[in-house]
């Protein structure tokens, strides 16, 4: 598997730097698990060539199959089990008078 190259790291001299500003992309359709991708995207200006990038600084799929996020090249996944996600049974009993 290629590795991802740093989203922080200058393209051009390889000096880190800091995101000027970020926000965040919507996917408008789920992926083939229902998923939605939410990707947070960085613009960046580096302080020693003065180069200026924009790149997605991390991804995060959220669904009713759990979460997966992917930041540098990274991916953590938490699957929710179905014990997690039922709320408190509450019995009525609509016979009594």
């Amino acid at each position: 598997m290629p590795r991802r190259r740093d989203p922080y790291a200058c393209p051009v001299c390889g000096t880190r730097a800091e995101p000027k500003r970020t926000w965040q992309l919507v996917s408008p359709f789920p992926d083939a698990q229902g998923r939605v991708t939410v990707t947070v995207m960085g613009s960046f200006e580096c302080p020693n060539c003065g180069h200026k990038w924009r790149t997605a600084i991390s991804k995060i799929k959220v669904g009713a199959s759990g979460v997966e996020v992917e930041s540098g090249g990274r991916r953590v996944t938490r699957q929710e089990r179905p014990e997690e996600r039922r709320g408190e049974v509450i019995e009525i009993d609509i016979d009594e008078e």
